[in-house]
C-alpha cells in the first residue's frame, strides 16, 4: 500500500464535494487502490473459514477504513486544507445490517481476521432496509424503514457472475452477492459477501428487513426463507468451488472449508449441505453426514429458551420440504446412535432434534457440529452443565469456551482519539495490534495520569452533551455523572430495573430523604423488536419517567434521563467514550457475554453490574474494588425464585415505584403497557428477578454516586479498567477460533 498514492488521489478529487459525493469519492479511491489485495482474498486457495451470520453490524465504514489504513489523520488534515471538515461524513448513516451484539461481534471478527491475515469470509444478507429506524412519538417507539442505501454502498461490488438460484417451498429467488471489502489494520483485507434476493415480490421480501415480524405463520415462513436463503447460497457456492477443483470426492472437503454458525439462524446450512451431497452429488446419507460433522462448528450466544430457535414441523415442511425430511431422518439417526451408547429415553428426548411437533435447531447444531463454543466462561459452563449437559457427558471434547472480544481499532482508536493518543504517548502504538500491551499502563498509574484521564473524559462528555442537545433536544450537564445502559431492549437485560431505581431515587430526592447525591445523567440506548410488546412497554415507561423528572425544577438539576433515538454503532462510539458508569445489570446466568461492557471498560467506564457473562472476567482482571458489583449470583437464582415478589416491597420508595405502574402516576395512552409490566413483576412471578435485586442495586448505584465525588479515586478505578482490558480484543478471540476450531493454518498475504 502506498499512502502517498492514496493521499494524492484524494487531494485531486475532494474539492467542492458534499458529504455523499465525498463519501463516494473516498471509497472509490480506497477500493481502486486495493484491487490486488481484494482479488488475492477472493482467489485464496487455502482452507477457508466461512462465517455464517444473519447480522453484520459494520457501522459507518469510511472513517474506520481510513483509520485501519493508517491515513485518517492525514486525510483529515488534507481535507481541512481544502476547506472541508471531515466530520461532515457524519451525515452518512450506518449500514442497517444488524441489531445488537451478535452482529457487531461478527463485524469485529472480520476486522480482526483482516488485520491478522486469517482467511475468514463472512456470509449474510444484504438487507434493503435492515433493522428499522427508530423514532419516538410521545414516548412510544415507532419503527420506520431505514433506507441506508440512499447514500450509496461504494464499498460493495455487485457480482452478478456469482448469482445463484435458491429454491424453497412455494417459490424461488435469485441470490446475487455483493462483496464488501473489510480493511484490516495495515492494509490487509478480507471479504464479506452479502446476498441480495431478487425475483418476484415474494422473492424480494427475503432481503427486505432484518428480523421481520414472526407473530404470524406468514412472518415465520419469511424468517425461515431468510435463514435458508443466505445459508444455501454460501453452502452451494463452497460446494461448487470444491467440485470444480476436486470433483465429486468429498473426503478433502473438511480440509478446504469450515463453517462457523453464528447462533442458530444459519443452522439450516447443515441440512442444505447434506441435501446437496445426497441429491446432486450421489453421496450416501451417512457419508454426507460424516463429512458435515467435520466441517460445521456452532457458536451459542444465549441460554434464553425463546432465543434458541424452534420451528413448528408442518410450517418447516411447508417452507423447506426437503430440509424437513432430512431433519426428521437425522432425528432418527440420533435416537439410534444414543440408544446404542446407553442413554435413557429421558436423556434422548432432551437432545432430540424433533420434539413433538417442533424442530429444535440448537439440538441439531450440537449433534452435527464438531465444535460448540460459548462466549464467556460462565456461559460455556452453563451450556455444558445445563443446556447441553447430555451431549457434554458423551462428547466433552466438543465444547470449548472462546470469550468474545471487540476491535480496539474502532472502539478505542476511532471512538476515543484523545484517549488513544494519550495511551500511545505513554506506551507506544503497539496496542493497536496487541491490546495486551495496555497492561504496561499500570507503570504510569499516578495522580497526574488520573487528572489527564479526567480531562479526556470531560472533553468527551462535552461533545456528547452537544450531540444530544442537537439530536434529542435535551440539555444535559456534562459535569454530571454519565450513567449509561446501551444494549438491545430485552427483559433479561433489565432496563426496567434501571428505570425503577431511577424512579425510587427521584422519590427520595423529592422528599429529601436522600440529600447526598451527585448530579447524574442516566442515558439509555436500545431498540425493541417491533412485535415485543413488553419491551416496547418498558421504553414507554422510561420515557414517562424522563418526562416527569426532566420537567421537575426541584430535582432536574440533580437528575436527568435521556433515551437516545435510533441507537446504533455510530451513536455507541460517542456514548462509550463519554460514559462514567457502565450498567451491566442482567440477571446472573442470562447474559452470554456482553461485549458492550468491554467497549465501555476499555474507554474508562467503571462497571455497575451483576456477576454475569464477560463481566465476571472483566472483574477478575480489573478488580472488584474498581467496580460496583451487586445482586444474585447464578448459583442463587433458583433459590431466589421461591420468594414471592411482594416480599421485596418493604422499602416504601420501591413500593411506590411499583405502584406507579397501575395507580395512574404515568399514562401509557390506554395501551395496557404498564399493567402488563406490573403483572410480569407481581402476578407472573418476576421471571427476571427484578425485585429480588432492586434494593441491592440501588445501594450499589448510590455508592458509586457518592464515590464519584473523589475524582482522583474514581479516575483510578477507570484507569485500572483500561489497563486491564487487553484480554478483550477480538484479535485474541479470532486467534483462538483459528487455533482451536478452524485450523486454517495458512494466512492470506503471508504464504
Amino acid at each position: 500500500m502506498d499512502k502517498n498514492e492514496i493521499l494524492q488521489k484524494i487531494r485531486s478529487t475532494c474539492k467542492g464535494k458534499d458529504a455523499v459525493a465525498l463519501y463516494q469519492e473516498l471509497a472509490g479511491v480506497i477500493q481502486d487502490t486495493f484491487t490486488e489485495e481484494r482479488t488475492a482474498a477472493e482467489k485464496y486457495e487455502g482452507k477457508r473459514a466461512i462465517y455464517l451470520s444473519c447480522e453484520f453490524l459494520v457501522g459507518r465504514t469510511i472513517l474506520n477504513n481510513l483509520l485501519n489504513l493508517g491515513i485518517l489523520d492525514e486525510v483529515r488534515t488534507l481535507l481541512a486544507e481544502n476547506g472541508i471538515d471531515i466530520n461532515m461524513l457524519e451525515e452518512i448513516e450506518d449500514c442497517a445490517l444488524g441489531n445488537g451484539g451478535l452482529g457487531r461481534l461478527a463485524a469485529c471478527y472480520l476486522d480482526s481476521a483482516a488485520t491478522l491475515g486469517i482467511p475468514l469470509y463472512g456470509n449474510g444478507i444484504r438487507y434493503r432496509y435492515g433493522l428499522f429506524k427508530q423514532e419516538f412519538v410521545d414516548g412510544f417507539q415507532k419503527e420506520l424503514p431505514d433506507d441506508w442505501q440512499r447514500f450509496g454502498d461504494p464499498f460493495s461490488v455487485r457480482r452478478e457472475d456469482k448469482a445463484r438460484k435458491i429454491v424453497f417451498g412455494g417459490g424461488e429467488a435469485l441470490a446475487v452477492p455483493y462483496d464488501m471489502t473489510i480493511f484490516g489494520y495495515g492494509g490487509k483485507v478480507c471479504l464479506l459477501r452479502l446476498w441480495q434476493a431478487e425475483g418476484n415480490h415474494e422473492a424480494q421480501k427475503i432481503s427486505e428487513y432484518l428480523y421481520p415480524d414472526d407473530s404470524t405463520d406468514e412472518g415465520r415462513i419469511l424468517r425461515l426463507r431468510q435463514e435458508y436463503f443466505f445459508s444455501a447460497a454460501a453452502i452451494g457456492e463452497a460446494v461448487d468451488c470444491y467440485t470444480a477443483r476436486y470433483g465429486n470426492n468429498f473426503k478433502r472437503f473438511p480440509d478446504c472449508y469450515v463453517f462457523q454458525l453464528n447462533d442458530t439462524h444459519p443452522v439450516a446450512a447443515i441440512l442444505e449441505f447434506i441435501r446437496l451431497l445426497t441429491e446432486e452429488y450421489d453421496q450416501s446419507f451417512s457419508a454426507a453426514c460424516a463429512i458435515a460433522r467435520k466441517c460445521f462448528a456452532y457458536t451459542n450466544h444465549t441460554v434464553m429458551p425463546e432465543a434458541l430457535e424452534r420451528w413448528y414441523v408442518p410450517l418447516f415442511y411447508k417452507a423447506l420440504p426437503a430440509l424437513g425430511a432430512i431433519a426428521d431422518k437425522l432425528d432418527r439417526v440420533l435416537q439410534r446412535e444414543y440408544r446404542k451408547k446407553g442413554l435413557t429415553t429421558e436423556e434422548i428426548d432432551k437432545v432430540r432434534i424433533r420434539q413433538g411437533n417442533m424442530f429444535h435447531m440448537a439440538n441439531l447444531a450440537v449433534y452435527m457440529c464438531f465444535s460448540v463454543n460459548g462466549v464467556a466462561k460462565i456461559h460455556t459452563d452453563i451450556i455444558k452443565n445445563k443446556l447441553f449437559d447430555v451431549t457434554n457427558r458423551l462428547c466433552p471434547q466438543k465444547f470449548v469456551n472462546i470469550t468474545n472480544g471487540i476491535t480496539q481499532r474502532r472502539w478505542l482508536g476511532l471512538a476515543n482519539p484523545d484517549l488513544a493518543a494519550w495511551i500511545t504517548e505513554k506506551i507506544g502504538d503497539g496496542w493497536r495490534t496487541d491490546l495486551d500491551r495496555l497492561s504496561a499502563l499500570r507503570e504510569y498509574a499516578s495522580p497526574e495520569a488520573y487528572r489527564r484521564l479526567n480531562e479526556i473524559k470531560a472533553a468527551n462528555k462535552k461533545k456528547l452533551a452537544a450531540f444530544i442537545l442537537a439530536k434529542e433536544g435535551v440539555a444535559v450537564d456534562p459535569e454530571s455523572i454519565f450513567d449509561v445502559q446501551i444494549k438491545r431492549l430485552h427483559e433479561y437485560k433489565r432496563q426496567l430495573m434501571n428505570a425503577l431505581s431511577i424512579l425510587t431515587i427521584y422519590y427520595r430526592l423529592k422528599d429529601k430523604s436522600l440529600m447526598d447525591f451527585t448530579p447524574t445523567t442516566f442515558l439509555f440506548g436500545a431498540k425493541a423488536a417491533g412485535s415485543y410488546f413488553r419491551a416496547k412497554a418498558i421504553i414507554k415507561f422510561i420515557h414517562e419517567i424522563a418526562a416527569r423528572i426532566n420537567a421537575d425544577p426541584e430535582v432536574n438539576h440533580l437528575i436527568r434521563v435521556v433515551f437516545v433515538t435510533d441507537y446504533n454503532v455510530s451513536y455507541a462510539e460517542k456514548l462509550v467514550a463519554a460514559a462514567d458508569i457502565s450498567e451491566q445489570i442482567s440477571l446472573a446466568g442470562t447474559e452470554a457475554s456482553g461485549t458492550g461492557n468491554m467497549k465501555l471498560a476499555l474507554n474508562g467506564a467503571v462497571t455497575l453490574g451483576t456477576m454475569d457473562g464477560a463481566t465476571i472476567e472483566i472483574i477478575e482482571r480489573a478488580g472488584q474494588e474498581n467496580n460496583y458489583i451487586f445482586g444474585l449470583k447464578a448459583s442463587d437464582v433458583d433459590k431466589a425464585r421461591g420468594i414471592p415478589p411482594v416480599a421485596h416491597l418493604a422499602d416504601p420508595y420501591i413500593a411506590r415505584a411499583i405502584a406507579s405502574l397501575w395507580d395512574g402516576s404515568f399514562s401509557d395512552g390506554g395501551t395496557g403497557y404498564f399493567k402488563n409490566i406490573y403483572d410480569a413483576l407481581i402476578s407472573e412471578g418476576d421471571r427476571y428477578l427484578v425485585l429480588s435485586d432492586l434494593e441491592d442495586y440501588i445501594r450499589a448505584k448510590l455508592l458509586s454516586n457518592r464515590e464519584y465525588k473523589d475524582r482522583e479515586s474514581f479516575a483510578r478505578k477507570a484507569f485500572m479498567n483500561i489497563a486491564s482490558a487487553g484480554y478483550f480484543s477480538s484479535d485474541r478471540s479470532v486467534k483462538e477460533y483459528d487455533e482451536r476450531i478452524w485450523h486454517t493454518k495458512s494466512y492470506i498475504g503471508q504464504n
